[in-house]
């Protein structure tokens, strides 16, 4: 919304509504209808793909750099993922019709809003590329790397059972993996709380994954 020009964001700023996003809240499930986008001002959502037998995995994460919702905009209004917050903060919510409304209008809205489309498929590209290619350590680091990026601190609230879920492993896998960082000195995990200790260290644990994202987003926020 900072990146709009004042004639737009004047004609949308009534219709906005500012939302709390509270840790864990499921923002839409898979299969509703979109009736609500949200543009987070602070925090970070996670969304996250699920399959049959009931598994999940996290394919993508939004920020203040954009919104959440995007199906309600460029295709049917139908969530295909489950959306949660996983970084408490606060959020923009603008009804999707009047979203819509504003995208037709051919203006900065629409150039923003394809151009995070743009971004955000290159993230769950480079996403489903580490998933698929790169050890726990390195995926586990380079999320505790992106949700610090997004709160801007280095202690935040996180239960291993759900960052299992959001890496699609096994939980025992996220205690060993969160175990070895502890004693080499990087994070502290204690009762659902980490707290990075040594971030040149932990940014020198990860595949080039982290970078490759965090650079797009600067890149993407400079435009």
């Amino acid at each position: 919304m900072d990146a709009l020009p004042r004639h737009e964001f004047d004609r949308i700023h009534p219709h906005l509504q500012e939302v709390p996003l509270p840790l864990k809240e499921s923002i839409h499930h898979v299969g509703d209808e979109i009736a609500q986008i949200y543009l987070p001002v602070a925090g970070m959502v996670s969304i996250v793909a699920t399959l049959q037998d009931g598994s999940s995995v996290e394919v993508g994460t939004v920020g203040n750099e954009g919104l959440v919702g995007l199906s309600a905009l460029l295709g049917k209004g139908i969530s295909p993922h489950e959306v949660m917050v996983q970084g408490a903060g606060r959020a923009l919510r603008l009804g999707a019709a009047t979203a819509r409304q504003e995208l037709n209008r051919d203006g900065a809205f629409r150039d923003l809003v394809l151009r995070f489309t743009e971004l955000f498929l290159t993230q769950i590209s480079q996403t489903a590329a580490c998933n698929g290619r790169h050890g726990l350590e390195a995926r586990c680091a380079r999320w505790l790397l992106t949700l610090r990026d997004r709160l801007g601190r280095d202690n935040f609230p996180l239960t291993q059972e759900f960052l299992a879920m959001l890496l699609g492993v096994q939980r025992t896998g996220v205690t060993a993996t969160a175990v070895d960082l502890q004693r080499r000195g990087l994070i502290r995990y204690s009762h659902g709380h980490v707290d990075i200790l040594d971030l040149p260290g932990l940014e020198a644990a990860p595949c080039e994954c982290h970078r490759v994202i965090k650079d797009l987003f600067a890149r993407f926020l400079r435009q």
